[in-house]
C-alpha cells in the first residue's frame, strides 16, 4: 500500500517534519481514499503526539482509528452459525462466500452454503462450482426464484441436519436500491424465524475508494452488519478505504481477499495493516 511513501523518505533522512512535509503527506492520504475529514484527523492527532518519531506519531494516529470491535467470527454457543454475505455486485461477494466457507471448513466444522443471489443465475453457478471444488453442499432455488426462500430452506436443512455453519450468499443488485435493501431485510427476518443470524459481513471492494464507505453506510441502514470483508486488497488497491470505514461507521474489517484463490482469504491483522501502510518500500 505505501501511503507514505514519499513523507517516510524524507522524514528517514531528517530529524524533523517541515510545514511543506506535513502538507505533502496531506495530498498523499486524500489520493490514498481517506477522504478530508479522516485525513485531517489522523494529521491533527499525529501533529499532537508526545511521539519523539513523526512515523510513531503517524502509527498510533492510525491504530487510534482503528474498531476496537471483535474481528473474529461471532460464534453460536447453542449450535448453529449463521452467517449472511451481503454486498452489491462485483465486490467478490459470492468469491468471498466460497473462501470463508472453505476457510471454516478446513477446520473441520460441517458447512452449508446458501444460494440466495437467485436473480443472477451466474452468481448461483459460481457458487455451486466452488461448492464442488471444496466438497461442500449448496441449497439453491429457480432462477428469478425468491431469494428469501431458498434462505428459509437452507436454514431449515441445516439446523436439522445438524449442520455447525451456514454461509448465505445474497443479490448485490435488485431494479433500484431500496427493492435490494427491503430483500436484504426479508432474507435476515425469514432465517431468524429458524435460528439466529450471528453474522452479516458485507463485502466492499478496496479499489471503489471512497464509494466503498458510500456502500457501507447504506447497507449498514437496511440491515445490522457487523462486520466487513475487504477485497482485492492486492496491491493495487490503496486500501484507505479500510480505515474511513472503520472509523466513521465503527465497523471492523474481520477478513481481507487478495487474490482469486480459494485460500486468498485472511483474518484482517491490524498490526500488519499499519505496517503495510507506512512500509516505504
Amino acid at each position: 500500500m505505501g501511503f507514505f511513501k514519499k513523507f517516510l523518505a524524507k522524514v528517514t533522512r531528517t530529524s524533523s517534519v517541515t510545514a511543506a512535509d506535513w502538507d505533502e503527506l496531506y495530498s498523499e492520504l486524500i489520493a490514498s481514499d481517506l477522504g478530508a475529514t479522516l485525513t485531517e484527523a489522523i494529521l491533527a492527532t499525529a501533529k499532537k503526539s508526545k511521539s519523539e518519531e513523526p512515523i510513531e506519531a503517524i502509527r498510533e494516529a492510525l491504530t487510534a482509528l482503528l474498531s476496537s470491535k471483535p474481528r473474529t467470527l461471532a460464534i453460536s454457543e447453542t449450535g448453529l452459525t449463521t452467517i449472511l454475505v451481503i454486498g452489491v455486485n462485483g465486490t467478490g461477494k459470492t468469491t468471498s462466500v466460497a473462501k470463508l466457507a472453505a476457510n471454516i471448513s478446513s477446520a473441520g466444522n460441517r458447512v452449508l452454503l446458501g444460494a440466495a443471489d437467485t436473480f443472477r443465475a451466474a452468481a448461483v453457478e459460481q457458487l455451486q462450482t466452488w461448492a464442488t471444488r471444496i466438497g461442500l453442499t449448496v441449497i439453491t432455488g429457480k432462477t428469478n426464484g425468491e431469494p428469501a426462500a431458498v434462505a428459509f430452506d437452507s436454514a431449515t436443512k441445516a439446523k436439522a441436519d445438524g449442520y455447525q455453519y451456514l454461509v448465505i450468499d445474497t443479490a448485490g443488485r435488485l431494479q433500484n436500491k431500496a427493492d435490494l435493501m427491503a430483500e436484504l431485510g426479508k432474507i435476515k427476518r425469514v432465517i431468524e424465524k429458524v435460528t439466529p443470524v450471528n453474522e452479516v459481513l458485507l463485502v466492499v471492494d478496496a479499489t471503489t475508494g471512497q464509494n466503498g464507505l458510500s456502500q457501507a453506510k447504506l447497507f449498514s441502514e437496511a440491515v445490522e452488519v457487523t462486520g466487513i470483508v475487504l477485497t482485492k486488497l492486492d496491491g493495487s488497491a490503496r486500501g484507505g478505504i479500510a480505515l474511513a470505514i472503520e472509523h466513521e461507521l465503527d465497523l471492523p474489517i474481520k477478513w481481507i481477499g487478495t487474490g482469486e484463490a480459494i485460500g486468498d482469504l485472511t483474518p484482517f491483522d491490524p498490526e500488519i495493516y499499519i505496517t503495510g501502510i507506512l512500509d516505504a518500500e
